[in-house]
């Protein structure tokens, strides 16, 4: 296994491909099915994520893209087949509209804590810009055999931002929309109402078992949802739900708008 990826069972048949070694602490996915497996996300493109998903299934393999921000699609060259929500579409066909020198300061903005692969080269870092082949929609599902994941549309921080609800495990994949740390909503192309309309939308699912999120710690307990929830309507009700209001601090996690 290549030392910068850490690899970690969840169940038989999904694993999370983590990179501990840099600052943002990024979680793809990869969830085995029986036609095909599907990759959650596909890092920070500092080391080949590919060849850590050849060492786990031989299946054909589709990326599903939780939102097109450059740190969930730093691998995504390295695949052909390529899902994204329509509201984050354009951003993957013309690309993100935040300029690559930024972007290189967003990954060195901290010391990596491990040492990056050989090959990674910060002054040769790309943004991937490419034709996705299915544009996804709300409560779309992915059928990859003996495996169902249903698409929910949960936009705040990004437009097209979704989430990935797999029933029959009760597992949600959140994306950028839950997880322990700060939360981010006060980019211009981010919008603080509609992340809470999301987080109240995910807050309504039946029967959730586990939450995986793309950043910080795997260990989330279910109720996080709920405490987020409850802190934007705080955030609400103090009518400071605007952008420009700064940081709000709450135990395991905070809220930027």
């Amino acid at each position: 296994m290549d030392e910068w990826f850490e690899i970690e069972k969840i169940d038989n048949e999904t694993y999370a491909i983590s990179e501990y070694g840099h600052w943002e602490k990024v979680h793809s996915y990869l969830l085995i099915g029986k036609i095909s497996a599907l990759l959650i996300d596909t890092g920070l493109g500092i080391g080949n994520i590919k060849n850590e998903v050849d060492k786990l299934t031989k299946l054909p393999v589709i990326v599903v893209t939780t939102h097109v921000h450059w740190d969930h699609i730093g691998g995504h060259v390295l695949f052909k087949d390529i899902y994204v929500h329509k509201g984050d579409a354009e951003w993957l066909k013309s690309g993100i509209p935040v300029p690559l020198n930024v972007i290189k300061r967003s990954i060195e903005a901290e010391p990596f804590s491990k040492k990056p692969p050989i090959e990674f080269n910060i002054d040769n870092y790309k943004i991937y810009i490419g034709e996705p082949t299915r544009i996804l929609n709300d409560d779309d599902i992915i059928d990859i055999g003996s495996r169902k994941i249903r698409i929910i549309h949960t936009p705040g921080h990004s437009p097209g931002h979704i989430c990935l609800f797999e029933e029959e495990k009760g597992y949600l994949y959140t994306g950028d929309l839950v997880y322990k740390g700060t939360l981010y909503a006060f980019y211009p192309s981010t919008d603080p109402i509609l992340f809470k309309q999301s987080i109240d939308k995910i807050s309504s699912l039946k029967e959730i078992t586990k939450i995986l999120p793309a950043h910080n710690e795997l260990n989330v307990e279910v109720n996080l949802i709920n405490n987020i929830k409850n802190a934007f309507k705080d955030i609400e009700d103090k009518d400071m739900l605007k952008q420009g209001n700064g940081i709000f601090d709450f135990v395991d996690f905070k809220i930027h708008i």
